[in-house]
C-alpha cells in the first residue's frame, strides 16, 4: 500500500461480554479497508478509569492503513455503532470503545480527534497493551513511551490468559 501508516487503537468494552466484544472488534479492525492488520496485544482486565461500572477488557491493535485520519475515526464509529454503542454521558460503561491513539508520526488536534490521545500516557489500560506490542515506540512530542510506565503503576490492571484455540 502506498503512502502507509501505521496506526494504534485502543480497544475496550465493560457491558455485555466484553472479552468477546473485544475479539471480535479485533476481527473487524482486520477488515477495515485500506488497511491490514499488523499484530494486537494480549486482553487485560481493568479496573474503570474516571468511568462508571464494572471492570472493563482492554487490548491495543497495530494497523498499517492508507485511510486518512478522519476516515479512520468514522471507520472506528461505525464499529462502535455495530456493537450498540451509546453516549449517554461522558465516560458512560461502554459495549464498545475504540480510540485512535496513534496515526502514524503525526500530530492532530481538531474538534473531532486529538492524536496522539490525550489519555494515552494517563491510563495503564492502554499504555501497558501498547508497550506489549511496541516497546521500543515513541510518542511524538513525547518521547518513549515506556517512559510513563511508572507513572500508572498503581492503577490496577492484569493480562488475562490467552482464550484456548
Amino acid at each position: 500500500m502506498e503512502d502507509c501508516v501505521i496506526a494504534y487503537i485502543g480497544i475496550g468494552a465493560n457491558l455485555g461480554d466484553a472479552r468477546a466484544s473485544v475479539a471480535l472488534a479485533i476481527e473487524r479492525l482486520a477488515q477495515l479497508p485500506a488497511s491490514r492488520p499488523l499484530r494486537h496485544s494480549s486482553l487485560y482486565r481493568s479496573a474503570p478509569f474516571e468511568a462508571d461500572g464494572g471492570d472493563y477488557i482492554n487490548a491495543v491493535a497495530a494497523i498499517t492503513t492508507t485511510l486518512a485520519p478522519l476516515q479512520l475515526l468514522a471507520e472506528l464509529q461505525a464499529i462502535e455503532q455495530a456493537f450498540g454503542r451509546e453516549r449517554p454521558y461522558f465516560h458512560a460503561p461502554r459495549t464498545l470503545d475504540l480510540d485512535l491513539l496513534l496515526y502514524g508520526g503525526q500530530r492532530i488536534a481538531t474538534p473531532l480527534l486529538t492524536v496522539p490521545h490525550p489519555g494515552l500516557t494517563l491510563r495503564a489500560f492502554v499504555l501497558l497493551p501498547l508497550l506489549e506490542i511496541a516497546p521500543d515506540l515513541a510518542i511524538p512530542a513525547l518521547g518513549p513511551a515506556r517512559g510513563f510506565a511508572a507513572k500508572v503503576g498503581d492503577q490496577r490492571i492484569e493480562r488475562l490468559p490467552s482464550a484456548p484455540e
